[in-house]
């Protein structure tokens, strides 16, 4: 299997739609048409993306993550609403890009699929999204000191990383993205960078593949208590972060060797 090339509740029925109180604003659509079976095998390493992360310290009872369907790309898998750490791929959903659910089964899924759907909207070359609320990268949401890329690992972050606020379009909220133009906003502030930071909230990491976003969320966590290390160190004085033109060889590097941690992490979660 080679996977480096490439929260929503739906309907229980043809006749009705259930939505538990906390995710209502998705509204109610045809139910869509699922893309086929996917291999068992594609099912169990997303699976074990979600509990990498949990591993990691990247995600607590809360995050999630997804990937491209890989026959279809205009579907795409996650996890039923649960505990990153808890999912099996027995809790594997597939969606549509609306973020409705092919076969929800009396499943609920996250509130936050928007995340998700939007960005596979907007991104062609992304194939996986992580949304993660990492306890270190939340400052740099806050205080307006910029992301910068600390080592060869977080080369991604070179490029630097924006800041959705999502109060400026939306005013005062649950600062959760639970519809789909809040979705499209996050999606929009991203752009074409790997990694953009959420307000008061988080962040989403993307990639390429299953473990280049897991790769990107575990290192952009790892970057941020690097940066607060080196702010402190440097005390006012400057930092010798990766610069715009060793970015992109760095993570062109990565991006062909990020199998070695994934190999690791799974074995680590017992896959």
């Amino acid at each position: 299997m080679r996977l480096f090339q490439c929260p929503c509740h739906a309907s229980l029925g043809s006749s009705f739609l259930a939505y538990a109180p906390a995710d209502v604003g998705g509204g109610s659509r045809p139910v869509p048409t699922s893309a086929g079976a996917v291999d068992r095998a594609i099912l169990e390493e997303l699976a074990a993306a979600s509990r990498i992360l949990a591993d990691q310290g990247v995600v607590d009872a809360f995050g999630h993550v997804s990937m491209r369907h890989p026959v279809n790309p205009n579907r795409f898998l996650m996890s039923r609403s649960l505990a990153p750490a808890l999912v099996t791929a027995d809790d594997i959903m597939e969606f549509d890009l609306d973020c409705e659910a092919c076969e929800a089964k009396g499943r609920s899924g996250f509130l936050e699929r928007f995340i998700h759907g939007e960005v596979y909207k907007q991104r062609a070359d992304v194939n996986s999204v992580v949304h993660s609320h990492s306890q270190s990268v939340i400052p740099f949401g806050l205080v307006g000191v910029p992301m910068r890329a600390m080592f060869h690992n977080a080369a991604f972050l070179a490029e630097g990383a924006p800041v959705f606020d999502i109060r400026e379009k939306f005013g005062a909220t649950d600062m959760l993205v639970g519809n789909h133009q809040k979705g499209a906003e996050l999606a929009r502030v991203l752009g074409n960078r790997p990694v953009a930071l959420m307000r008061a909230h988080g962040s989403v990491a993307t990639g390429p593949s299953l473990p280049v976003a897991i790769f990107r969320a575990v290192y952009t966590e790892v970057n941020a208590r690097l940066q607060l290390q080196a702010t402190m160190l440097a005390a006012g004085g400057p930092i010798a972060a990766l610069d715009a033109q060793e970015g992109p060889m760095a993570d062109a590097v990565n991006i062909g060797s990020a199998s070695r941690a994934w190999d690791m992490w799974k074995r680590r979660v017992g896959q």
